[in-house]
């Protein structure tokens, strides 16, 4: 299985920039449900991830913010509590889902570093969901004849 089967292209996905003030990074995740997103440099390189509790902590260190003051705060002046590793598209699946477990989405970067987007955990646990009831099915089908018998 390829990683490019889960991925969710970066054109699909929100993500900031780390030059983006606390404004405009509030006003880009306002109308999502995002816990967490990706951050990327201007040539596209992913640099971290955003959390709603780095957003939080940072509030309190800048206390006294209002929302024009956030104007002038730049985003990467908020420390990030941990980033996401990220993989590229020839990690094996061993290692996305190993990422996965400890993450709610793998960024997925290419040969040069350049984020290309996410694999989000649901999608693996979806995959691995419907390859375990597809494998179960023949046998479900033969525990009627067998409890039957018994």
């Amino acid at each position: 299985m390829n990683i490019l089967f889960f991925l969710s292209p970066k054109q699909d996905l929100m993500y900031v920039y780390d030059d983006f003030t606390l404004r405009q990074t509030l006003e880009k995740w306002e109308n999502n449900r995002y816990a967490s997103i990706p951050v990327l440099n201007r040539q596209g390189k992913y640099v971290g991830t955003l959390t709603e509790g780095d957003i939080l902590w940072g509030l309190k260190k800048f206390h006294g913010l209002d929302l024009e003051a956030a104007e002038d705060v730049p985003i990467s002046a908020f420390p990030h509590k941990r980033d996401y590793k990220a993989v590229t598209v020839t990690t094996s699946m061993d290692q996305l889902i190993e990422a996965a477990m400890n993450q709610n989405f793998v960024p997925v970067v290419d040969d040069r570093g350049s984020f290309i987007g996410i694999v989000r955990r649901q999608a693996i646990i979806r995959y691995c969901y419907e390859k375990a009831r597809t494998e179960q099915k023949p046998q479900s089908q033969r525990l009627p004849e067998y409890a039957a018998v018994h």
